[in-house]
């Protein structure tokens, strides 16, 4: 007949259990402070190679790219503050606020004919061009930071994903996914129809209705009614012939009959 466990025992394989427990405690809280050492000093580091690269920092946009991916992995962030070491250093925070004015004047100037969306390679366009070609290099990647910082705000600033870049937009308008869906799906001829949605969605005709008519409302599209065969509706920010010319208000009228 086998014998139960004694006291003993159990006493025993507790206190062994509690030493292990506390061994693994002094190691972990080891590790961490091991850990928060190579942090500060990769930190310390980090600023010896921003003093001496500085004006590389400011001048060259894939330079900055990479010291800002450098910050990233130990929590760093530049434009957290307009204060301290690194906009006194490396005038970043100067830099992005400049950079965030530049794209709310672009994004207003075109407001009348966009309704409040542009393309990401669009604004850089024109940001450059408003910059002069004098003026400190800027990146999509710089636009994209910027445009975090201005969303933050919580001005209307966002962006939206089509087509392996972005659709900024620049205006407080409500848009869920279905309205993300339709305009990733405008986005390779400018324009989309109710049968394209649907066909390409598998929606029914009033969810489709419903969404064309929510940009209309807020101006991000426009229609072409006499458009053969069906109702077009237009997304000036992804028209490429429109973003190679301006368009007054008068000519937008033109496009809702």
């Amino acid at each position: 007949m086998r014998r139960g466990v004694g006291t003993g025992a159990i006493a025993k394989k507790k206190r062994a259990e509690a030493k292990y427990k506390e061994r693994g405690s002094v190691l972990a809280e080891d590790q961490i402070v091991q850990m928060s050492k190579q942090l500060e000093t990769f930190k310390s580091h980090l600023e010896e190679f921003a003093s001496k690269h500085k004006q590389e920092i400011r001048k060259n946009p894939q330079f900055r790219v990479q010291f800002q991916e450098m910050c990233a992995t130990i929590g760093v962030d530049p434009l957290a503050s307009g204060k301290g070491f690194w906009s006194e250093m490396l005038g970043v925070g100067d830099f992005y606020y400049e950079l965030g004015v530049q794209i709310i004047e672009v994004c207003l100037a075109l407001k009348h004919r966009n309704g409040g969306l542009i393309t990401l390679d669009e604004l850089h366009q024109r940001v450059l061009k408003g910059r002069g070609k004098y003026a400190q290099e800027v990146s999509q990647d710089d636009l994209v930071r910027a445009i975090k910082k201005l969303k933050v705000m919580g001005n209307g600033f966002g962006m939206i994903p089509v087509g392996g870049s972005y659709l900024v937009q620049s205006v407080p308008a409500e848009l869920n996914m279905d309205h993300t869906v339709v305009l990733q799906l405008a986005e390779k001829k400018g324009y989309v129809t109710v049968s394209e949605i649907k066909e390409s969605l598998n929606w029914q005709k009033e969810r489709a209705s419903h969404v064309l008519d929510h940009l209309l409302k807020e101006g991000l599209a426009w229609l072409d009614s006499q458009a053969a065969g069906e109702a077009q509706y237009w997304l000036p920010a992804l028209f490429s012939e429109l973003s190679s010319r301006d368009v007054s208000p008068e000519e937008a009228n033109q496009m809702t009959p």
